[in-house]
């Protein structure tokens, strides 16, 4: 870069910088700070090892997140490349209606889990004519994956339609002239392509079911996950510096899998809200 454009780069990066700073540096350093003036001081950092409870929350959340990655991209990408390869009437509907949930918030995905499987649920009542007993669940941590599993949908399939409309049908026919079964042409061909969105998408669903707070707030009645654990720490115990220091670690778990996840896909994996 010439000297002369110095000037004008400093200018460009400037609003950048800026926003860097005001609404990510001092915030998350002012955090960090706090989560160490507590009682325990630093050693509040490694209270989720050393605290039964914030332990059980952060592997409750961590299998929750996991598991609810997994379904999502399997729904997604079985159901994204039905959708890329077919054309029917409906199709744009089907798909509008598959990203409907983006438009809720948390809270409101939680209320429709409960109408499903709350007390007075629908599928509480079903049971309850078929075998005289109402099968409820909203408030375990079954719910929770389904709220979850609900609005990650939408962000894995547009991800993966996306990486599927680029596939090239004839690396496919030339596998099967070759003699591969269809199940050979999926591992080999299919997954390799889709792999930087499955991993992009994946990433961008563990870190929105690690951070969601509005469907387990709903729903968490007798389970935790750390952001109602943060939540329980600020609000209830008054123990600020232990949920900033929870907060920190959250952050920190889900930055390490957005990495990993753009070190493996090769290309840049954004979280969107």
């Amino acid at each position: 870069m010439e000297i002369r454009e110095y000037p004008r780069f400093f200018a460009l990066m400037l609003p950048a910088a800026i926003i860097f700073i005001a609404f990510f540096a001092v915030p998350m350093m002012r955090l960090a700070v706090v989560g160490a003036t507590g009682e325990e001081g630093f050693s509040a950092y490694t209270s989720m090892v050393t605290t039964p409870r914030h332990f059980e929350s952060m592997v409750a959340t961590v299998l929750l997140s996991f598991g609810v990655t997994i379904a999502a991209l399997v729904v997604s990408t079985v159901a994204g490349l039905f959708l890329v390869r077919n054309r029917f009437w409906g199709r744009e509907t089907l798909i509008s209606m598959l990203t409907f949930p983006l438009a809720f918030p948390g809270v409101v995905i939680g209320f429709l889990v409960i109408l499903l499987a709350g007390r007075q649920g629908l599928i509480g009542t079903v049971t309850n004519a078929l075998i005289g007993d109402k099968l409820v669940f909203a408030y375990s941590m079954a719910g929770l994956f389904i709220g979850y599993l609900y609005f990650s949908i939408p962000r894995v399939i547009l991800t993966i339609m996306a990486a599927a409309e680029k596939l090239d049908p004839a690396l496919e026919e030339a596998a099967r002239s070759l003699g591969a079964s269809p199940w050979r042409v999926v591992c080999d061909v299919i997954l390799p392509a889709l792999k930087p969105g499955l991993i992009a998408s994946g990433a961008i669903c563990f870190a929105t079911s690690m951070g969601a707070f509005g469907t387990a707030f709903t729903l968490a009645t007798n389970i935790d996950v750390l952001p109602m654990t943060i939540y329980t720490e600020f609000t209830l115990n008054a123990n600020i510096a232990s949920a900033a220091s929870l907060s920190i670690i959250l952050g920190l778990v889900t930055w390490i899998a957005l990495f990993i996840a753009r070190s493996l896909s090769g290309s840049t994996v954004a979280a969107s809200a």
